[in-house]
């Protein structure tokens, strides 16, 4: 399976600041070609990799006043082992995060999905997302949660993956958000999925079904979109003026949707 991703950023900073950017494909056991520029209108930027949890890369830039784009390409060819399990994972993603609040959710969880476990639970879980949840561009904000979107029935993709997480965790069941490039996406842009602990390995689900899952490619893993935002900045303010996401496959196997991400 061959996939290549693109992403361009154009921003105005207002003032300087701190920015970290999570746009490159995580580290995997697969074949990797890529280049990631920030250019300032004066000239290229120094970009200092940081290795986050799960493969993934964040990259940090220390960015003047002025416009600055950001261009990242990459090829990849083969697909990812399975991701390891970490011990701490067991604990930590059993827990309610800040967009992720479980704990509110104890009781409907419960008594929606009764006794299911395993798979039989996360497809359930995502079933319910994708029956119940609208997508609807621009119907939610950045500091809804879980509970939010169970209250609005409405989100973007991050909502739907919130909610699956949160119901998960509200089930006992260790689960993360992912955020991925998604060949196949409609409207195209960066996506995010839910992936769970269920019969001793990871296991990702889309509640949105918009995009094949067997095509995914993973960027960043965490709690919840708090550890997955693909832009962030300190000490200073910007606007993003444009962006644009592309994401292709050639050669895709069957997906059956059960899978790992890939």
């Amino acid at each position: 399976m061959l996939r290549t991703v693109t992403s361009h950023l154009s921003l105005d900073v207002r003032t300087p600041l701190e920015m970290h950017l999570a746009v490159a494909v995580a580290d995997g056991s697969y074949d990797r070609t890529e280049v990631l520029t920030v250019r300032h209108e004066d000239g290229l930027l120094d970009v200092l990799e940081v290795k986050t949890g799960n493969g993934g890369r964040m990259h940090r830039v220390l960015a003047p006043a002025g416009r600055v784009v950001v261009d990242y390409q990459a090829t990849v060819l083969g697909a990812a082992d399975a991701p390891p399990l970490e011990d701490l994972d067991l604990i930590e993603l059993r827990r309610p995060s800040r967009y992720a609040d479980s704990d509110r959710l104890l009781a409907f969880a419960r008594d929606q999905f009764g006794d299911l476990t395993g798979r039989p639970l996360l497809d359930a879980v995502a079933d319910w997302v994708h029956g119940h949840v609208t997508y609807s561009p621009g119907s939610s904000l950045p500091t809804d949660g879980a509970t939010d979107t169970l209250l609005k029935r409405r989100g973007v993709c991050r909502d739907f993956a919130h909610l699956t997480v949160a119901l998960m965790r509200a089930c006992d069941v260790p689960a993360r958000l992912v955020s991925v490039y998604a060949p196949g996406l409609k409207p195209m842009d960066f996506h995010a999925v839910a992936e769970a602990f269920v019969d001793d390995r990871w296991q990702v689900v889309d509640a949105t079904r918009l995009a094949p899952v067997g095509t995914l490619l993973r960027i960043a893993t965490g709690r919840d979109a708090t550890d997955t935002a693909f832009l962030s900045h300190y000490g200073g303010s910007l606007s993003l003026r444009s962006m644009t996401v592309t994401a292709s496959v050639k050669d895709a196997a069957d997906d059956d949707g059960a899978g790992c991400l890939r």
